[in-house]
Order: C-alpha cells, then structure tokens, then sequence
C-alpha cells in the first residue's frame, strides 16, 4: 500500500472528527447567519463560544470514535449492532447540540410558546447537550476499547 494510502487509513477517525467539528460550526454559523443575519450570528458566537466550542468538539470525538469502532468491527468481523447503537448516541448529542436554535427556527413556525421557553432555558440546553456529548464520548469510547482489546486477542 501506497505511504499516503497508509497513513489516511490510519488517520481516517481523526480526519472525519476534525471534518464532523467543522461542520458543526459551519453548521452554527450557516442556520444563524441565514435566519438572524451575519452580525447577530457572530454575537452569539461571541456570547456562548465556551458551550459551542466544546459542543462542536464533543460531535467530532464522537465521530472519529465511530470510525475508529467501525475500524475495528470491520476488521475482527463482528457485528455492526455496536455501530448502530453508537452513531444513536452520536445523533441524540447532535439533536442536543442544535437545541438552542429553536429561539430563531420556532418563530417561523409559530410557537412563541417553545421559543420563550427555549430563549429561557437556553445555557440550561446548552449543558444538556454537553452532558449529551459526555455520555456519547464514553458510550462509544467503552465500546472502542472493548473492541480493541477484542481485536488484540484475535492477533494474538
């Protein structure tokens, strides 16, 4: 195998990570800047960057674990059960992460009643999607290390 084929194999979990945060905050800035505008959208960052920064970062751990888990289950050729039930948790900390949109997406839909609730609650969804991404991190991350130790003994 070629040296760059070899070393984007290897790398392949920490690539998608790195893209998955990306987009995250592509994301972010995407949705606010086309609902609020460019100057509210970079208020907001400016505002809550200590929960988007650790929300995008957790959705990427949680991605390149995914593919590390999917590396292994491929190769020690176990069932892709693990796989389905880790990217449900990834999903569930996304849903959680993009919560707080809701004070500009529920206007539009008319619920003034979700979006004073949400505006209320907004650091408080803030932390629910961190814990979100805590319990993904370490769902996955055990099912990670009890496939590697699983694929260590069948090289043994």
């Amino acid at each position: 195998m070629h040296a760059n084929a070899t070393w984007a194999a290897e790398n392949r979990p920490a690539i998608f990570g790195g893209l998955a945060f990306g987009l995250m905050l592509g994301l972010y800035f995407g949705v606010l800047t086309l609902l609020s505008g460019w100057a509210f959208t970079v208020t907001q960052f400016n505002q809550f960057w200590y929960y988007i920064l650790p929300l995008a970062a957790g959705f990427g751990i949680q991605v390149g674990l995914f593919m590390r888990l999917r590396q292994l289950v491929s190769q020690s050729k176990q069932s892709g059960t693990v796989v389905a039930a880790s990217g449900t948790t990834s999903t569930a900390a996304m849903i959680s992460c993009c919560a707080h949109y809701l004070t500009n997406v529920a206007p539009l839909i008319g619920a003034t009643g979700l979006v004073a609730f949400a505006a209320q609650f907004q650091s408080e969804i803030f932390w629910v999607g961190l814990l979100f991404n805590f319990v993904g991190i370490a769902y996955v991350g055990n099912k990670v290390l009890k496939a590697y130790k699983e694929h260590q003994q069948c090289l043994a």
